[in-house]
């Protein structure tokens, strides 16, 4: 594979320019309630009264992957992020989530090749009770089928009234099929996305960047790689890659042992076999320590990144309480903005303009309370303690809560966290420090 020249890095594609702001959201995972709560207020980003999403001139709408699986809307929250994207390209960017390239599997999974670990007897099973297999041991979407089911008698349901809101399980995995068929809403999903993408300072991907991502690039489906030199040409080849990858898909093709075509992909996209993550995907790795904390990228990935002008890293995928995490150190700035797991149903806002983060969003305390959660910091603001960790206890400082107190997070595995309230005078007596790994 050859290495692309800098100027098909995509760096002046949608949005590209460093100069326009930027709106992020990720990993709505079905929840049409945290499009709407990310779009409600939005300066950049609005969501009309028919559901169409729309952004302002000169900015651009980035959405970070994961569409599905986890709630009742995946249909509509796909077709509504197609439809933007084909009418305003210029100002939207897709990048591909692992729940959204794993559906790639279903296709050859349900038609005679069920996965590897599946049950001898599953070959005999309905194709629908498969399926449920799949999406719950395999997938990490328990509920998908039945939320499924629930859209398809909602959209029928919308239809005439004489049509029976009833839905059979065949009806639901037909469905399944179907989106990444000829026409399909997923399969166009997919097709307008990207692994990464970068704009000025900010660079975005679903998973991670780390040392065993950064400028590797696989090579074919046969799980090969090659190294490039510089953030520019890594992107384009990754993203050149994928788009080899999906057209396989679309085509149909094998290799000459019989593979499909696109098995590079799917691999790329899922943890390593016996363990909860993938290091060398941009999609599956992730930024934390062996008990979920997250921290900056290892300071040899941070210095390769600053040397190409890269100074913030835009993520999803790793759950991080109600709302965004930044970590923040020596003028670089990861965002960790999975809110899958949050306590409330809220898709926060998070605003790219020119040097300043903005967040606003939305936590829940360990005492119950509830406060709206805002970030409004600089790259080069060194004082601010957000983005920063207590050294005794490890809590993350978050964002400043609508009364004038900071929010402290810490995970504690499982998707449980804490989250608690600590007064301005109070944190200046704590001893923050740098949330780097390793620490």
């Amino acid at each position: 594979m050859r290495a692309p020249a800098a100027d098909e890095a995509g760096r002046r594609e949608p949005g590209g320019d460093a100069g326009g702001a930027l709106a992020y959201l990720t990993d709505v995972e079905g929840s049409w309630e945290r499009l709407a709560t990310f779009a409600e207020g939005n300066p950049y980003v609005r969501l009309d009264a028919d559901g169409s999403l729309d952004v302002a001139p000169g900015a651009c709408f980035v959405f970070g992957g994961d569409a599905i699986d986890r709630g009742p809307d995946a249909r509509r929250i796909v077709a509504a992020l197609v439809a933007v994207k084909r009418r305003i390209p210029e100002r939207v960017v897709l990048i591909a989530g692992n729940r959204d390239i794993n559906k790639l599997r279903l296709a050859r999974e349900l038609g005679g090749h069920p996965p590897r670990k599946a049950p001898p007897e599953a070959a005999g099973w309905p194709r629908a009770a498969l399926l449920k297999w799949i999406l719950e041991k395999t997938m990490g979407a328990r509920f998908a089928f039945e939320f499924r089911r629930e859209e398809l008698a909602r959209e029928r349901s919308a239809g005439p009234s004489s049509a029976s809101s009833t839905v059979e399980d065949d009806e639901v995995a037909r469905s399944f099929v179907a989106d990444l068929g000829p026409g399909g809403a997923l399969r166009e999903y997919l097709s307008l996305c990207r692994l990464g993408w970068r704009s000025g300072a900010t660079l975005f991907v679903h998973g991670a960047v780390t040392a065993e991502s950064l400028g590797v690039v696989p090579c074919g489906s046969a799980g090969a790689a090659v190294r490039f030199e510089g953030v520019d040409a890594w992107l384009a080849g990754l993203n050149r890659w994928y788009g080899e990858q999906v057209e396989a898909y679309v085509g149909g093709r094998q290799d000459s042992n019989g593979e499909p075509g696109w098995a590079g992909l799917v691999a790329y996209q899922a943890p390593v076999p016996g363990t909860e993550r993938n290091q060398a995907s941009v999609v599956y790795g992730r930024l934390t320590d062996d008990q979920g904390k997250p921290h900056l990228p290892p300071p040899r990935v941070v210095d390769a990144l600053r040397a190409d002008g890269v100074r913030r890293l835009l993520v999803g995928h790793t759950p991080n309480g109600d709302s965004p995490s930044p970590l923040r150190a020596g003028g670089f700035e990861l965002v960790v903005a999975d809110t899958s797991y949050s306590r409330l149903p809220n898709g926060a806002q998070v605003l790219i303009e020119g040097e300043r983060l903005r967040v606003r969003g939305q936590a829940q305390l360990d005492d119950g309370s509830r406060h709206e959660v805002r970030i409004d910091v600089a790259l080069a603001d060194a004082d601010s303690p957000i983005g920063r960790r207590d050294a005794a206890t490890g809590q993350l400082v978050k964002g400043v809560l609508g009364t004038g107190d900071y929010v402290l997070f810490r995970y504690h595995g499982d998707h449980q966290v804490e989250q608690v309230a600590v007064s301005p005078s109070a944190l200046r007596g704590r001893r923050l420090v740098a949330p780097e790994a390793g620490e």
